[in-house]
């Protein structure tokens, strides 16, 4: 009830299901292991900047993805507009003389 008029749609998953947080469980098991195991914050700004520099500034742009073909997203991103280029200068045609009977 207090979901709905926060508007806010509950889970897809039924009690129990562990599917439910199995993305997320994910995601931190990857940032304690990538980010945070083996070190020391002295503060809480310094490990907010430790964290938003791992998730922005390495696993959203450079980390190898395996639905990406095993490139990072910055690769990616790089290869889809060099093959559009390409695609472009060879689509490209010459313009051919009307043709006058």
């Amino acid at each position: 009830m207090r979901l709905a008029r926060a508007g806010v749609h509950a889970s897809m998953g039924t009690v129990g299901d562990s599917y439910d947080n199995a993305l997320a469980e994910n995601q931190w098991m990857l940032i304690k292991t990538e980010c945070a195991r083996r070190r020391v914050f002295t503060t809480l700004a310094e490990a907010n900047l430790a964290l938003f520099e791992y998730i922005d500034g390495f696993y959203n742009s450079r980390r190898i993805q395996k639905r990406l073909g095993y490139i990072s997203p910055v690769e990616s991103e790089e290869k889809h507009y060099a093959d559009q280029a390409t695609a472009e200068r060879t689509n490209l045609k010459p313009r051919q003389p009307a043709l006058t009977s």
